[in-house]
């Protein structure tokens, strides 16, 4: 059984569900002071976030096989209301992604990937390991 059999939304909460044992993942106490982006107006009231964002981050890695920081960014970033100009987007934060990346690889989930044909002088992203395809899969 994939990743895919299941309803996406439904997966995310399952897997959320499950990231909350791995004492890795813990809600660092500066999350409920900031906001997810600049175009946000208010800080993230959800309880849940943080295990719900590293779910969704995760699994964007298991579609996309590597993925970087800036990648992320742009998947969750959202349009400013500028009030009478036009909304323009921004992309979100890079804090909370570039943390829950760091404890994914402690968790042994992800790892940097080395090296990529066509990418010369930068780290590319980082890509599943076996540990963290299996504990994806597993999850029901």
């Amino acid at each position: 059984m994939t990743v895919y059999d299941i309803d996406a939304q439904e997966y995310n909460l399952k897997l959320a569900e499950a990231l909350k044992q791995v004492p890795e993942f813990e809600k660092p106490e500066w999350v409920e002071f900031v906001k997810s982006g600049p175009a946000k107006e208010r800080p993230i009231e959800d309880p849940d976030f943080w295990h719900k964002r590293a779910a969704s981050i995760l699994k964007q890695i298991y579609k996309k096989k590597i993925v970087g920081v800036n990648r992320l960014r742009t998947k969750y970033g959202s349009k400013k209301n500028r009030g009478m100009q036009p909304e323009k987007f921004k992309k979100a934060g890079g804090k909370i992604i570039r943390t829950i990346l760091q404890q994914s690889d402690n968790a042994g989930f992800t790892e940097i990937a080395k090296t990529v044909r066509g990418v010369r002088k930068r780290i590319p992203g980082r890509q599943l390991t076996v540990k963290g395809k299996e504990f994806m899969e597993e999850v029901k």
